[in-house]
């Protein structure tokens, strides 16, 4: 079996990620709208640096753009919010845990799209302990 497998390209890993947002509730997609999800193999060395990463396995993904509750209809004309997923930390990860690719790419996206929705780090950490 392991002669045969393969890492999924970026495209695959996007396609994966597209499939699963698109299986979320209704409501929380809704909420969602203008989001754009891409998926590159490693952040950039300025994302490394401004989110002082030890490393570019460091990071799994990143949001980047405004939150909703930061979001205001007298905004001028911006760019889309983005979610960014990084192919090679995410099946570095993966490798390392008893999860399946689907489950630790669901996780990643779930995260990104909190910030999107404005919460931080310590406001998720408290939301997945309280449904452990």
């Amino acid at each position: 079996m392991w002669t045969t497998a393969k890492a999924p390209s970026l495209a695959e890993m996007e396609a994966m990620a597209h499939d699963i947002f698109g299986r979320l509730p209704k409501t929380f997609r809704a909420l969602c709208e203008g989001l754009i999800i891409r998926v590159d193999d490693f952040p950039t060395d300025e994302v490394i640096d401004d989110m002082q990463a030890q490393s570019e396995f460091d990071l799994l993904g990143l949001f980047h753009g405004i939150g909703l509750p930061q979001q205001s209809q007298d905004d001028v004309a911006r760019l889309p919010n983005l979610i960014w997923l990084y192919r090679r930390p995410i099946l570095d990860y993966w490798a390392e845990h008893d999860e399946t690719l689907g489950h630790v790419v669901r996780h990643v996206l779930i995260h990104e799209i909190g910030h999107h929705f404005g919460l931080s780090d310590a406001d998720m950490g408290e939301i997945e302990a309280a449904t452990d």
